[in-house]
């Protein structure tokens, strides 16, 4: 913990990041040993990583967000709101603009600008549009704890990259498992399921060089990548953990709730 204290926090965004990526892939090598996912694992999954975004957007992004904003000349409420709504924006152009389908999706119900990628590229697109608000989120964390943000430390930092990593493992296997079903090799349905995390090094890495040079939009960049990551959740997440019988989707809900759980002790715990 003393060497990872003691490097830049840039550094320790992209190691922090480079940690979720290999989450990913270690999920996606899932592939190697499964052709087929039950359908209530993927719900449970799904609902857990859900869980873990809303948790950690309120307790790692949010809260810490409306302490900062204490200090600013418009009401704190109002700097959280704007960053919000900002990263909701964000990631609303990009589901609008970036050719992508969803697990569920059939042929022909791809979303975003019209293309002929094949399937098994729009479904790794769908998933790395969730990257980049995690990615983000960790970035701006370890940038706060460099810009010395008292609501927040290098373990709650560290918690975020934690909880977002462990939501990676199943997003992982969500993505390979599934194209080794549209009938590509294992190789390639691995190779394709921890590309959708390459995202979030780069993402992070802007995150905590962004919040450094312009320290002033610190609170808006947190509450930014909550706004994203609870778009995500809604948009996508939940809606497909909520596919499939009645049985499985009370098993998403369960998941769910475990995932905010963790990922509350984690921050709140370890913060």
């Amino acid at each position: 913990m003393e060497w990872i204290s003691n490097q830049n926090h840039i550094f320790q965004a992209l190691l922090a990041t480079l940690m979720t990526w290999a989450m990913t892939a270690l999920g996606a090598a899932m592939v190697f040993f499964f052709k087929e996912i039950n359908r209530r694992v993927l719900n449970t999954m799904l609902g857990f990583a859900a869980g873990i975004m809303i948790a950690a957007s309120f307790w790692s992004l949010l809260a810490p967000a409306i302490e900062m904003a204490g200090d600013a000349p418009i009401p704190a409420w109002l700097v959280a709101t704007i960053g919000f709504l900002g990263g909701a924006g964000f990631l609303y152009l990009a589901d609008k603009l970036i050719p992508h389908m969803h697990l569920n999706s059939k042929d022909g119900e791809a979303e975003g600008i019209s293309t002929k990628l094949k399937r098994s590229i729009l479904l790794v697109f769908s998933i790395t549009l969730h990257n980049i608000p995690e990615g983000l989120a960790v970035g701006v964390a370890f940038g706060a704890v460099a810009g010395g943000i008292t609501d927040v430390t290098l373990m709650s930092a560290l918690a975020i990259a934690i909880g977002i990593g462990l939501q990676n493992f199943p997003e992982g296997a969500a993505v390979s498992i599934p194209l080794r079903r549209e009938g590509l090799s294992r190789s390639r349905s691995f190779f394709y399921g921890q590309a959708s995390g390459i995202v979030e090094p780069i993402a992070g890495v802007l995150g905590a060089a962004l919040v450094m040079f312009v320290k002033p939009v610190l609170p808006y960049a947190l509450a930014f990548a909550a706004g994203a990551m609870i778009f995500v959740v809604v948009e996508e997440l939940i809606p497909e953990a909520q596919s499939g019988s009645h049985e499985s989707t009370h098993l998403a809900t369960i998941g769910c709730i475990l995932g905010f759980a963790i990922m509350m002790i984690l921050d709140v715990a370890l913060g």
